[in-house]
């Protein structure tokens, strides 16, 4: 295995301070020679002990490894929290990690293995996982791991094929790409891989689907929560288009064009009394909605809170959409264009990641 690659592992938090531990024990089980591994750890403005969480975990394996710090985000969302933590890292190779995520102990090795062989962005699989388990938290993991639930995305599902994609998760980075490309976009939020990654690729880098590479994501454990997260991706899906709308696909709309359809179709009902359009949407959308929500317990033991799939994923689609159509509708009066000081940013980036290369 090729060991001679430094790699920053990258972590922030806001009020981290539980699911935290988990990774910090993840990282401490990597097969991956730790005097080749620095830990950055991000607080964003935790309210809880995060910060003193983090800093425990630095006092007690700081000799463990090549280097641990613990630094502040100084802006207010997720893409100044990661431009904080590539700034400070020194690494050949710079990993990303969620605070509710879970790694086995071959994710960096694998990650430089990949990266070795000759690729610059690197991840693989991203499947979800649920922690205390109860019948009706693995009812909502159907629900976000169907696709009819979430999306068609690479990374939220195994597979055995190599391939290169539009956007990873959790992905490891050769530093030149940050040199060259800059860092993410602070004036968004949800959508800043997807504007980083398009970023990247009109560079010219191809981000690379390992099928050895896994990883594992925390869900949502309450509907309320999956239903204000939904809610959050497709607003900022509508916000987005204005800024840089070529950084998303065409699957990212269709809660929205289901959110129209319904909306026009119940206007047509109203105002001129034609409902047939709107029987033919619901008869079709409950279709797809039972079928789907029977492919998604098919060959599972039977568990009686399976019965409200249908019903989540109705809930999960209208709270997307109609987050889409809101992000639209204000656009107009959000900042649509990056200002001086976030282009100023993503340059500083590119500064401080090739100072620290020559360090």
């Amino acid at each position: 295995m090729a060991n001679d690659l430094l790699v920053s592992f990258c972590i922030i938090a806001y009020n981290e301070q539980k699911n935290i531990v988990k990774v910090f024990e993840d990282v401490c089980k990597q097969d991956y020679p730790h005097d080749k591994i620095e830990i950055i750890l991000v607080n964003s403005h935790s309210t809880d002990r995060t910060l003193e969480v983090m800093k425990n975990f630095a006092a007690k394996n700081k000799n463990d490894f090549y280097n641990i710090r613990v630094v502040t985000n100084q802006g207010h969302n997720q893409a100044s929290g990661w431009n904080t933590a590539i700034k400070n890292a020194v690494g050949d190779i710079i990993i990303r990690v969620d605070a509710h995520a879970s790694v086995p102990e071959n994710f960096v090795s694998k990650n430089v293995e990949t990266i070795k062989s000759g690729e610059y962005i690197c991840g693989g699989a991203r499947p979800n996982i649920i922690i205390d388990s109860t019948q009706w938290k693995e009812t909502l993991l159907l629900a976000e791991t169907s696709m009819f639930g979430s999306n068609i995305a690479s990374y939220r599902r195994t597979t055995n094929e190599k391939k290169y994609v539009n956007s990873l998760f959790h992905g490891a980075y050769r530093r030149e790409v940050f040199e060259k490309c800059g860092g993410f976009n602070e004036n968004l939020g949800r959508t800043e891989d997807n504007e980083l990654h398009y970023r990247i690729r009109k560079n010219g880098y191809r981000l690379c689907f390992s099928p050895e590479i896994i990883s594992y994501q925390n869900i949502r454990s309450d509907i309320w929560s999956m239903i204000k997260q939904k809610f959050s991706n497709g607003k900022w899906i509508g916000l987005t288009i204005a800024e840089e709308p070529r950084c998303l696909s065409l699957f990212h709309f269709i809660p929205f064009v289901f959110v129209l359809a319904i909306i026009a179709s119940i206007a047509l009902t109203i105002f001129f009394g034609i409902s047939i359009p709107l029987i033919i949407l619901l008869c079709l959308y409950f279709i797809a909605d039972i079928g789907m929500s029977i492919l998604a317990v098919k060959n599972k033991k039977f568990n009686p809170t399976y019965l409200a799939l249908p019903f989540i994923f109705l809930v999960l689609h209208l709270s997307y959409g109609f987050g889409t159509l809101i992000g639209i509708l204000i656009s107009p009066f959000w900042h649509l264009k990056l200002s001086d000081e976030a282009y100023k940013e993503i340059q500083r980036v590119k500064d401080q990641v090739t100072f620290n290369r020559m360090r």
